[in-house]
Parts: C-alpha cells; structure tokens; sequence
C-alpha cells in the first residue's frame, strides 16, 4: 500500500529478489533526435500511451536530474534535452500477470534514459516514480525498499541488502497458472486495501518491521528453512489482506491453491521446508527451492499438473534434470492431478 500516490511512497519497507535476465527480462532501447517530432513509446510492439503520468515522471525527473548536472556549464552528454524522444520495450515474459513486470519495464526505462543522457548517479529515486517495486528492480540480489520517513520521498530508496553471487544455489520456479492482464491491478487494489483492510494497517505497523529483520538474517545465514518458511507465512498474511480489503479482491485461483497444498505436501513428505511458495497480486506461483530439490519438484509438478499439449515447452529457462519419483512421494504429494492447470514452468536463478 502506500502513503502518498503521486510520490509512489509505501506505507511500510519491503524486500525482493531480483530474477536473472537470462531468462526474464525487458529489454528496452530509448533514442533521441532534432527530427522527431514527437516523443513516442513502443510497449511489445504495440504503440502504447507515452503521456502516461508514470512514464511522464520518469522522464521527467530523469531530464531534471541531466540539466541539473549540465548546470556547471560543461556539456556532459551530447544529447538536446529539448529534443523528442523515441522509447521501445520488450518484455519475454507476460505482461500485467503479477510477475513484476511493471518492475522490471520501469527499472530498464530508467536506466536506458539515464544513459541516454549520460547520467551514472542513484537512480532508485526515480524508477519508484514509475513503479514502486521498480526501485528494488535497480539492484541485483537480494534488496530492500526503505520506507523512508520525509515528505517529499527522497528517503524512500533502495538499498542492496546481498548481490546475487551471495546465495548460489537457491533457485526459482515460477509456474505460470495465467498469463493474462489479472482482474484488479495492482495500484487500484493497493489504494482499496489501504482505505478498507485494519489488517492491513496492522501488518505495516507491527508485523512488516520485524519480519523484515528476521528475513535479512535468514538470507545473510542461506538458511532456507527460516526464509521459506517466512516467505510462505509472509504471502499468505498478504493474501488474507486482499481477502480483508472491502470489497474482496481475489488474486489467487483454485490452481493457486492446488499449489500451495501441493508445496506443504511435499515439504510434509521430507520432514523439512525443501520448496517455498509466494504469490504477488496474480494467481501464478513463485517457488523458491536449493539446486539440489528443483529436479524432483519439477516432475512432481509435471505429474500433478500434466501438460496437456506442449510437454516439450512445458520447462523453460535453466535445463531441469529427470528424477525418479519414489512410489511413496507419489502416494503421499501427487493427489488428484489437474491436466493443463500450469501452462509452463521458467526455472531461474
């Protein structure tokens, strides 16, 4: 949620991993020229609306930051600031279906404008301009978002809390149940909750704050027991928020929950937390897990989701090894499958 939306302020810190761009990514390219006539933006090669007031803001605030550096008289980058600006964005992955793509289309917004015009300075500022969760989007690792306490937001950075060479062996499954635009997006379903959730607002003031702590221990200690468990605790208090938000907002599905059954199943099965859920506002599932369990969760996935057309496509990104499965973790973890529940699954560090 957030305190001020003009500013992009949020009502409490937060934390994210960052996913590898070998496998997820926006690539976006931004030109400026004397015969461009107007500035113009490209969204998955559809012309999109470039006065949109996120995009405004970015650019805006990207263009000040340029003058402001070119105030000493020496030109630093040879480029117009009056010139008309061209911005073309790709994202490989779906868009709108609560996999950061916002994140990660605003933090490359950014940093292309930014080399556009020469700039090298803290940039985390001016991605929460676009998106909030951008902001974090600008680090690798693992990353926190501090709330910050001034007005005008210029304390409300991020900050890297691990790089991603720190944790080599944690792994990531997401398993796209949709890749459709979701029913409530998340800026309109934020402000609801905001308005109508007390648990919400009990959950900023009192269970954020020192969850947080807890979980850069657990990622500063590799210890997956402590983070996926606190992963798992911290996505399901989420949703019971949107559930709390009035009128309800419904971003898990029936195969969402499939999921989560499943993943407690399996953990049950082991005796220990080997794979660890979160959801962000969409029904699709991200699956923390070490190297050494993805193979057999992915065939436990394959069995209890069987695909229904494109088992070739169905494992995308880093290759997944076979696995046997044991007859008791089948009897124990693959209930009732449901063919064709999960589209596909991208495995990512």
């Amino acid at each position: 949620g957030k305190r001020d939306t003009d500013l992009i302020l949020p009502i409490n810190s937060s934390l994210s991993v960052t996913l590898h761009q070998d496998q997820l990514k926006t690539t976006t390219t931004a030109a400026a020229s004397r015969d461009f006539t107007e500035d113009r933006l490209w969204l998955n090669g559809k012309e999109a609306d470039v006065g949109h007031p996120r995009v405004q803001a970015c650019l805006r605030e990207v263009r000040r930051l340029a003058r402001k550096r070119r105030g000493g008289g020496e030109d630093t980058a040879a480029l117009s600031l009056s010139y008309k600006i061209h911005i073309a964005s790709e994202n490989n992955f779906p868009t709108a279906a609560g996999l950061a793509s916002s994140a990660a289309g605003y933090a490359c917004l950014v940093s292309a404008l930014a080399r556009l015009y020469g700039l090298e300075e803290e940039l985390s500022e001016v991605a929460r301009r676009g998106s909030g969760s951008a902001c974090r989007s600008m680090f690798g690792g693992f990353v926190q978002w501090q709330r910050g306490e001034r007005p005008d937001g210029t304390d409300s950075l991020a900050l890297q809390v691990a790089p991603e060479t720190h944790w080599p062996e944690l792994r990531v499954l997401v398993l796209v149940v949709s890749g459709e635009k979701k029913p409530v997006g998340s800026t309109a379903g934020m402000q609801t909750s905001v308005e109508t959730s007390p648990l919400l607002k009990h959950r900023a003031e009192v269970v954020v704050p020192e969850r947080l702590a807890q979980m850069m221990q657990h990622i500063r200690d590799r210890d997956f027991e402590g983070f996926g468990q606190l992963a798992m605790r911290d996505s399901n208090q989420f949703h019971a928020t949107c559930l709390d938000t009035f009128p309800p907002i419904f971003y898990l599905t029936d195969v969402s929950r499939h999921i989560i059954a499943l993943a407690h199943r399996y953990n049950a099965h082991h005796g220990h937390t080997k794979v660890a859920y979160t959801f962000d506002a969409g029904p699709n599932a991200v699956i923390f897990a070490l190297a050494d369990a993805v193979a057999e969760f992915v065939e436990v996935v394959r069995r209890s989701f069987p695909p229904a057309t494109n088992g070739d496509q169905f494992v995308r990104g880093l290759p997944v090894g076979s696995a046997a499965l044991s007859p008791e973790l089948v009897a124990a973890v693959v209930t009732e499958p449901v063919p064709g529940a999960v589209q596909y699954i991208l495995h990512t560090q």
